[in-house]
C-alpha cells in the first residue's frame, strides 16, 4: 500500500546456493549430516534454526543408536502435542537411508486421550514392551519421570525437542529430571533448539551439564544461504503512540503473506478486548464479506477490490477456531500460495507452525523470551517459490512518561531493543577472528575484495558458501583451552545475548551519553563473562569477552556504514556482508582496543532518535539517567583491575586528569578504592 512505512531494518542477502537443502546418499541435507557424524557421542546438543530439518536429524540418529549402538529404547517429548507429529512414521529408506522410521500408532502419545497424568501409565508400559520408539508431550514425560524414577530410564536413548524449554532453574521441572538424569550418567540425550535464548536470563544448562554435551551448531545464515528462493531476510522495529490497531497499516501489507501476533490480553499494549482489536484490524484491511462455510476464514474486499482470505485464530470459540486451524493444517493446501492471506494469532501460530508461504512476521509489544521472538521469526523463513524477501516487524508502544505505566513501559522498548539487536547478530554470517601478529595469510575459499590479502592492512576474507568471516584484529586474545576455544566459535550469540538483556549496559548504552564505552565492553561485558563462564581462567575470559565485543561492534557498525544518510535511515536497507567489508576498506588496521572503545548500542540509539516523538525520547533518558548509579565497589576493583594492566603497559598508573576518557575512568576506580579504604580505616 502506498502508505506502508519503512521499517529501519538491518537487511542480511545470501548467495542462494542451495546447498541447505540438498541431500546426501543417504538422503540427509547438511545440518543433518553434520549431526549424524557425531551419533555415537553420548550427550549431543543440536542448535539449528527452525525449518533445518531438526526432526530428521533426530530419526537418523536414533536408529543408528537402537540398531548399532546397543540402546535399548528411544522417547522423543515434544513441549506441544501437536508438534509430535513432526515425527510421525518417514520411508528413510526411500532417500537412500539403511532404514526406515516407524512409530506404532499407541505409541505416539501426543495423539492420544486422556490427561498426561494417565499418559505416565502408558510410558510404564513401554517401557516393558518390545517396542522401541516412543513419542510424548514434555509433560507426560515429566510425570512419568516423577512416578517410574530415573531408574527406569536406562540405556534409553532421551530426546528433548524444543530444549529451550528447560531450565537450570531448579524450579524448572524437566531442567531438574535432565540434571538428574546427566548425574546417573545411564542414559544417552539428544537436545534439539532453534534458539537457545531464554528470556528470562536464566541458563538453559548449567556450565558444568553443558560441558559434557557435543555441540552441533547449524547457524541461520547457513540454512538460508542454502535456499532456492529466499534471498533476503529483514527485521526491524516501529513505534506507535496510541492504539497499535490505528497505525498497524503503516506496517502491514496486505500483499503480503502475513502473520499478525497481537498481544496478551495482559500487556500494557492489549486493549482488554482481543476480539475488537481483531475487528479493528479487519476493518482497517476493507469491507467484511462474510466467512468461507469451508475454512472458516473471514473474507475482506480491499479498497483495490481484492479479497483477502484472514485466519482469525483468536477467536474464543473453541468451534471456530478448530474449524480455522484444521484448514491451515490441511496438507492439501500446503503448497497453494492462495489457500490464505493474513493469519491473525495471539498464542498460537509460533513453535511448530509451518506455512512455508509467509513472507512478513508481524509482532504487536514486547515478547518476554528472545525464544519466542526467534520462534516466530522462523515462521517467515521457510523457502517457497516466488519468495524473494521476508521481514520480521515489532510494533512498539511509545513510552509516555505521562502515564503511571512508565517504568513498565521503557523496561518493555529496551527489551524489544534487545531482542532487535539479538537477531541481527543471529542472522549474521559467522565471524572466524585472528589475531593480526599470528596471521597466517590469505585463507582458501575466502574472498579478500578488490584488493585482494595485504599484508600490510587489516584483511577482512568472506566465504559466501560457508557465510564465514576470516577477520584480523591487532592484539586479539586468543582462547587457550578447548571450551574457551568452543565458545568462541559457538557461542558468541549466546555471550551476546546475555550482554544484551543487561538492563544496566543496556541502558547506559542508550541514554548516558557522558557514558565511556569500554565501561561496558570491558567491565559490563566482562563481568558478565565471568559469572556466565567461572570456570574459564582470566585469560580465557578475556579472549571471550573480546570475540563477543568484536562480533558484536562489527555488525553494528556495518549497519552505520551503509547508512550515510542520518536524516532518513530508513531510506535503504543495510546488506551486513557489504558493510563488513566496507569497514575493511575504509580502517587501515582493526585493533581490539578501537573495536572496545565504540558503543554497541550506539546505532540502535540512532534509530530510537529518529523514530521516536523527540519530547518522549527526552522523556525517557530523563527517567534513565534520573536514578543512574555512578559506581559501585565491584566496578571499581574491575577498574582498578585494568588500571594495573595499564601501569605494567605504560609504567604508570593511569591519570584523573588524562584527555582519554577511558585512562580518567581507570583513575576513577582507583581513587574509588582509595576512598573505601580510608573510609574503612577511619570508621
Amino acid at each position: 500500500m502506498s502508505n506502508e512505512k519503512s521499517v529501519p531494518s538491518v537487511s542480511v542477502t545470501y548467495a542462494q546456493n542451495g546447498n541447505s537443502t540438498k541431500p546426501n546418499e543417504l538422503g540427509m541435507r547438511v545440518m543433518q549430516e553434520r549431526a549424524y557424524e557425531k551419533r555415537g557421542e553420548q550427550y549431543l546438543l543440536i542448535k539449528s534454526p527452525p525449518a533445518s530439518g531438526k526432526s530428521r536429524a533426530l530419526m537418523f540418529i536414533a536408529l543408528d543408536k537402537l540398531h548399532n549402538q546397543g540402546v535399548r529404547k528411544a522417547i522423543i517429548t515434544v513441549p506441544e502435542k501437536s508438534i509430535g507429529s513432526s515425527f510421525a512414521d518417514e520411508p528413510l529408506s526411500q532417500f537412500g537411508f539403511w532404514t526406515d522410521w516407524n512409530v506404532e500408532p499407541k505409541w505416539n502419545l501426543c495423539n492420544a486421550p486422556g490427561s498426561d497424568g494417565g499418559k505416565a501409565e502408558a510410558v510404564g508400559t513401554f517401557l516393558k514392551s518390545e517396542d522401541r520408539i516412543l513419542v510424548c508431550p514434555h509433560a507426560t514425560f515429566r510425570n512419568a519421570v516423577e512416578k517410574f524414577g530415573i531408574e527406569a530410564f536406562d540405556n534409553c536413548l532421551i530426546a528433548i525437542d524444543e530444549f529451550h524449554h528447560v531450565s537450570a532453574n531448579p524450579d524448572n521441572r524437566l531442567g531438574a529430571q535432565l540434571a538428574e538424569l546427566l548425574a546417573r550418567n545411564q542414559v544417552h540425550v539428544v537436545a534439539m533448539t532453534g534458539s537457545y535464548f531464554r528470556g528470562d536470563a536464566e541458563p538453559v544448562l548449567m556450565p558444568s551439564d553443558e560441558e559434557k554435551f557435543k555441540s552441533v551448531t547449524y547457524t541461520y545464515y547457513e540454512q538460508l544461504n542454502g535456499y532456492k528462493y529466499l534471498k533476503t531476510l529483514d527485521i526491524g522495529y516501529y513505534f506507535y503512540a496510541n492504539a497499535y490497531s490505528d497505525d498497524i497499516l503503516k506496517v502491514l501489507n496486505p500483499d503480503e503473506k502475513t502473520i499478525i501476533h497481537i498481544p496478551s490480553v495482559n500487556s500494557r499494549e492489549s486493549t482488554k478486548d482481543k476480539v475488537r482489536e481483531v475487528e479493528h484490524i479487519i476493518e482497517e484491511l476493507g469491507e467484511w464479506q462474510g466467512t468461507d462455510p469451508v475454512t472458516g476464514f473471514q473474507l475482506v474486499k480491499t479498497p483495490s477490490g481484492r479479497i483477502l482470505k484472514i485466519a482469525d485464530l483468536v477467536d474464543d470459540d473453541a468451534s471456530k477456531r478448530d474449524r480455522v486451524s484444521a484448514a491451515l493444517k490441511d496438507p492439501s493446501h500446503k503448497n497453494n500460495r492462495d489457500h490464505v492471506d493474513i493469519i491473525i494469532a495471539l498464542g498460537m501460530a509460533k513453535e511448530g507452525f509451518d506455512w512455508i508461504w509467509c513472507e512478513h512476521a508481524l509482532t504487536v509489544g514486547y515478547r518476554s523470551s528472545l525464544t519466542e521472538i526467534v520462534q516466530i521469526i522462523g515462521r517467515a523463513t521457510r523457502d517457497a517459490p516466488g519468495k524473494s524477501r521476508a521481514r520480521f516487524t515489532n510494533l512498539i508502544a511509545e513510552p509516555d512518561a505521562s502515564e503511571a505505566t512508565v517504568a513498565e513501559a521503557v523496561n518493555d522498548m529496551l527489551k524489544a531493543i534487545a531482542a532487535s539487536l539479538l537477531m541481527e547478530q543471529v542472522l549474521a554470517p559467522r565471524f572466524n577472528f585472528t589475531p593480526k601478529a599470528k596471521a597466517t595469510g590469505p585463507q582458501d575459499g575466502f574472498d579478500y575484495g578488490d584488493g585482494g590479502y595485504q599484508e600490510d592492512k587489516c584483511n577482512v576474507g568472506f566465504n559466501a558458501d560457508t557465510g564465514e568471516f576470516q577477520i584480523e584484529i591487532k592484539g586479539l586474545a586468543q582462547p587457550q583451552s578447548k571450551e574457551a576455544e568452543r565458545i568462541c566459535q559457538e557461542d558468541l550469540n549466546e555471550v551476546i545475548a546475555a550482554f544484551v538483556q543487561d538492563r544496566p549496559s543496556i541502558e547506559r548504552g542508550l541514554f548516558d551519553h557522558e557514558m565511556v564505552p569500554q565501561e561496558l565492553t570491558q567491565v559490563r561485558l566482562g563481568k558478565i563473562i565471568k559469572e556466565k563462564y567461572p570456570s574459564l581462567t582470566e585469560e580465557d575470559q578475556e579472549a571471550v569477552r573480546q570475540h563477543a565485543v568484536a562480533a558484536l561492534n562489527l555488525t553494528q557498525q556495518a549497519k552505520a556504514v551503509l547508512n550515510p544518510n542520518e536524516e532518513a535511515p530508513q531510506s535503504g536497507n543495510t546488506a551486513l556482508i557489504d558493510g563488513v567489508r566496507k569497514i575493511a576498506l575504509s580502517v587501515l588496521e582493526l585493533d581490539i582496543d578501537l573495536i572496545d572503545s565504540i558503543n554497541p548500542f550506539g546505532e540502535a540509539y540512532k534509530i530510537l532518535a529518529k523514530e521516536m516523538n523527540e519530547e518522549r525520547l527526552k522523556q525517557v533518558e530523563a527517567i534513565i539517567t534520573g536514578k543512574k548509579v555512578q559506581m559501585t565497589p565491584e566496578e571499581a576493583r574491575d577498574l582498578a583491575r585494568r588500571a594495573l594492566k595499564f601501569k605494567a603497559e605504560r609504567s604508570r598508573l593511569p591519570s584523573l586528569t588524562s584527555p582519554d576518557p577511558w585512562e580518567r575512568r581507570m583513575a576513577e576506580g582507583v581513587a574509588f578504592l582509595a576512598r573505601m579504604k580510608a573510609e574503612a580505616a577511619n570508621g
